[in-house]
C-alpha cells in the first residue's frame, strides 16, 4: 500500500482501537482527551513517517507512541495535582502501575464494552449513533453529517451533548447484564446497520461503494455474534444480509467506478462464497420466536443472489416486502417494494404504486419511474430520468442515469 494511502487506511482501522482502550481504562470523563492523543499519534506518523518512511510494522509503532503519549499525560497531570493540592488524582497510582493493555483481547473487549456504553438509553438515539460511528468507526465529522443528511455544527453540538451525558450519568465501560443488552441492542444493530449502509451506497466522498466501511460493519457484527451474551437470532441476521449484499460487490461498478444496477450486473462475478456465509447466518437467525426486520430483509438479500429468471423469486421478494412494511416502514422500502411490483404483475400497475409514494426529492424514485416508463413512454421516461439527473449526490450516479437517458 503506497504511503500516502496508509495512514488513512490506519487512520480508519486503529483510531477507534486506541480511542477505546483509552477510554476504558480512563473513563468517559477523559474521552476528548483519548480522542487527542490518538489524533496526536495519527499526527506523529505523518510527521515521521514523511521524513523517514513508514516502519516495518506500522500499527505496533502508532500503539507504541500512544502508549507513550496517555502515559506522558497522566504523569503530567498527576504532577501538577501534586504541585496544587499535594495529593494524587484519583486513580491516578492505578493508572501508572498498570501498562496500557493494546493487546488484540482487550481491544476486542474495549469496543464491545464501548458499543453498549454508547448506546445507553439516557443518549438520544441519534447521538448514540452520531457517537459509535465517531469512536468506534473512525468517521469524521463531515461523513457522519453526510449519513444523517445535516450539517457539521448539527453533528458537533449533538456529540458534544451526548459526551457530557456520559459525564454526567457516570456511564461505566463494561459489559452490561442480559437485560441492559436487550434494551440497547436495537440502537446497536442500527449503528451497524447504517455503517454498512454509508459504505454500501456511499456519498460522503463522492464513492458510490466504499467496502472498507462495510466490512467494518460486518466485523463490528460477527464480534457480537462471537461473545455468548451478543450472539442472537436478530444479529446473526444482519450478519446474514451484509454478507449477501456485499457478495455483489464485483458485480455493482464498472472499471470506471459507475454503478451497475441490479438487472445488468453480470452474475458470474457474484461472491459465492459471501452467498453461502449469507446462508449459514440466516439459518443460524432461525432460533427464537422474534421476527425482525433484520430477518426480512436478510430473506430478501437471499432471493436477490438467486439466479435471474425465475417468477417465484419476485414473487417471494414481494411477499416478504408486504411483510417488512407492515413491521418496520420506511419510503425506500416501499420504493424497492415497487420494483418487485413490477416484475410479478407488470410495469402499468407499479407505476400506479410508485407514484402514490410521491418522493419527489428522491433520486432513486425518479430512476425507478424512468425504467418503468422505458418500454411504455418515452418521453414521460426521459422526463423521470433527468430529474433524477438533478437530484443526484454523486458523479457516478449522474453518470449511470444519463446512460439510461441516452439509451431513449
Amino acid at each position: 500500500m503506497e504511503q500516502q494511502e496508509l495512514i488513512p487506511h490506519l487512520f480508519r482501522t486503529e483510531y477507534r482501537k486506541i480511542v477505546s482502550v483509552l477510554c476504558k481504562r480512563f473513563g468517559f470523563g477523559q474521552i476528548e482527551i483519548a480522542e487527542d492523543i490518538a489524533s496526536d499519534s495519527f499526527l506523529a506518523a505523518v510527521q515521521t513517517w514523511g521524513m523517514e518512511g513508514a516502519p516495518p510494522n506500522p500499527v505496533a509503532w502508532l500503539y507504541n507512541v500512544a502508549k507513550n503519549k496517555a502515559t506522558n499525560y497522566y504523569q503530567r497531570q498527576r504532577n501538577f495535582e501534586n504541585k496544587i493540592s499535594k495529593e494524587l488524582i484519583t486513580n491516578s497510582s492505578e493508572i501508572h502501575e498498570e501498562e496500557i493493555d493494546l493487546s488484540a483481547q482487550n481491544i476486542n473487549d474495549s469496543q464491545l464494552q464501548m458499543i453498549f456504553a454508547i448506546c445507553n438509553p439516557s443518549i438520544a438515539p441519534e447521538a448514540q449513533v452520531g457517537l459509535a460511528l465517531r469512536i468506534l468507526c473512525g468517521f469524521g465529522i463531515e461523513e457522519i453529517a453526510d449519513a444523517f443528511l445535516t450539517n457539521k455544527e448539527t453533528i458537533n453540538k449533538r456529540l458534544f451533548r451526548a459526551k457530557e451525558k456520559l459525564r454526567e450519568e457516570k456511564i461505566r465501560i463494561e459489559m452490561p447484564g442480559s437485560s441492559e443488552i436487550d434494551e440497547r441492542l436495537p440502537s446497536v444493530l442500527t449503528t451497524i446497520y447504517l455503517l454498512f449502509s454509508e459504505g454500501y451506497y456511499s456519498i460522503s466522498q463522492n464513492n458510490t461503494l466504499r467496502k472498507d466501511l462495510c466490512l467494518e460493519a460486518m466485523r463490528l457484527c460477527n464480534m457480537l455474534i462471537e461473545n455468548e451474551s451478543t450472539d442472537r437470532p436478530e444479529i446473526n441476521a444482519l450478519l446474514s444480509l451484509m454478507c449477501f449484499q456485499a457478495s455483489r460487490f464485483e458485480a455493482r461498478q464498472n472499471k470506471n467506478g459507475e454503478l451497475i444496477l441490479y438487472e445488468e450486473q453480470n452474475e458470474n462475478l457474484w461472491n459465492y462464497e459471501l452467498i453461502g456465509k449469507g446462508g449459514f447466518y440466516l439459518n443460524r437467525s432461525a432460533s427464537g420466536n422474534k421476527l425482525s426486520k433484520y430477518h426480512l430483509e436478510a430473506t430478501i438479500a437471499y432471493w436477490s443472489t438467486q439466479k435471474s429468471g425465475t417468477k417465484i423469486k419476485w414473487e417471494n421478494i414481494l411477499q416478504l416486502y408486504n411483510q417488512l412494511l407492515q413491521i418496520e416502514y420506511s419510503p425506500i422500502a416501499a420504493l424497492n417494494r415497487t420494483y418487485a411490483l413490477s416484475k410479478v404483475y407488470g410495469k402499468q400497475k407499479a407505476i400506479m404504486e410508485a407514484e402514490k409514494l410521491k418522493l419527489n426529492d428522491n433520486q432513486f424514485y425518479f430512476t425507478l419511474l424512468g425504467e418503468l416508463y422505458t418500454d411504455l413512454n418515452k418521453d414521460r421516461a426521459g422526463e423521470n430520468f433527468r430529474k433524477a439527473i438533478s437530484l443526484a449526490k454523486t458523479h457516478t450516479d449522474k453518470q449511470t442515469i444519463q446512460r439510461k437517458l441516452d439509451r431513449l
